[in-house]
């Protein structure tokens, strides 16, 4: 299956494509954060294949829910069978636009930015906006942002005896470098 959405993705992404320059990954980063009283929950996904155009602005993240890693295989069991059910929902879904007005990609540097799109993940699809940086080195852009998202927003349901675990704000953090393929 984690072959196959690859094969997708990586098709999604060159169908994204036309003439103008084209920055992409299949290692892209995103990691999230659940911070509670009780437990802090850390998870971090290293497969996450992305594409810039930096003509356009068009910016597309394709992120395979089982690729995330946790501390505790327990959790990544429930992360996976209970709430994400990622085999129904196998991929969660970035598609937006960067203001790249002020960013040079033939000069190293970093660059502030806003972007703005829709997530669809848990097969729910909300607004998702805010700023982020662009690190221009030798060619290649990183990319940083973070956000926050609401299970409940996207339809993820929580059990009551998790609630206290789980925060119903989580932090999902970017941190991709795209290249020029």
């Amino acid at each position: 299956m984690k072959k196959i959405l690859l094969l997708a993705a990586i098709a999604g992404l060159a169908a994204y494509q036309g003439n103008a320059q084209k920055l992409m990954t299949r290692t892209g980063k995103v990691s999230f954060f659940s911070a509670t009283p009780v437990e802090n929950i850390e998870a971090f996904n290293n497969e996450v294949a992305g594409v810039l155009d930096t003509k356009s602005g068009d910016l597309m993240f394709i992120v395979p829910i089982k690729s995330f890693k946790f501390e505790k295989a327990l959790m990544q069991e429930h992360f996976n069978e209970n709430y994400m059910e990622s085999d129904k929902f196998p991929k969660a879904e970035y598609k937006g636009k960067a203001d790249l007005a002020g960013v040079n990609f033939t000069k190293d540097g970093s660059y502030k930015v806003k972007a703005s799109g829709k997530l669809t993940m848990h097969g729910v699809t909300k607004d998702v906006s805010g700023p982020g940086t662009i690190v221009v080195k030798a060619g290649s852009a990183t990319v940083n942002a973070k956000f926050t998202v609401n299970p409940t927003d996207y339809g993820i349901k929580i059990p009551a005896v998790a609630s206290s675990k789980i925060s119903d704000k989580i932090e999902v953090t970017i941190d991709t470098n795209l290249k020029n393929k």
